[in-house]
């Protein structure tokens, strides 16, 4: 029996919401702790549908991500694939853990993106490296609860397959 993909184009239209959310002006003083978007809404699609979304879609989504911050291309790509990597290897665990401990293994899972983002970014010379970089990571693991639930609704309610 083969089953056919619906409302696929809802999961592209959430990862163009989160290159749009992760390109929107914010505040200075909460610039430093922009959360990662594409990384939340990647992280709960691989979660949901492992069979559709995987390290492939990541570093498509990565590569968009590159052209349209204007960052070195490839640099998105692989942070997110990385990302996709991890969660694919703990996806059956991850699955099984109650909210606040998913929160607690995507904050490694983000921190260690995190890291090597400032390492790449040590390497091209583009920032200097600081503690602040888990920030974001932070931030992130902290909306997860919020981004789980309202993407868990939209894939019900659409019948996302």
């Amino acid at each position: 029996m083969v089953v056919r993909a619906n409302n696929t184009w809802v999961i592209w239209l959430t990862f163009a919401l989160a290159l749009l959310l992760s390109v929107s002006s914010m505040p200075k003083f909460m610039e430093l702790g922009r959360p990662l978007w594409l990384a939340l809404f990647l992280t709960y699609w691989v979660l949901a549908l492992p069979h559709r979304v995987g390290m492939t879609t990541a570093w498509c989504i990565g590569l968009l991500a590159d052209v349209l911050n204007g960052s070195l291309l490839g640099q998105n790509a692989l942070i997110l694939t990385l990302i996709t990597f991890l969660v694919l290897t703990l996806h059956q665990r991850l699955r099984m853990f109650p909210m606040w401990q998913q929160s607690t293994v995507l904050l490694v899972v983000f921190g260690l993106a995190q890291l090597v983002q400032l390492w790449l970014n040590a390497l091209t010379g583009s920032r200097p490296p600081t503690l602040a970089f888990v920030l974001p990571a932070l931030v992130s693991a902290l909306l997860w609860p919020w981004v789980c639930t309202l993407l868990r609704g939209l894939h019900r309610r659409l019948g996302v397959n």
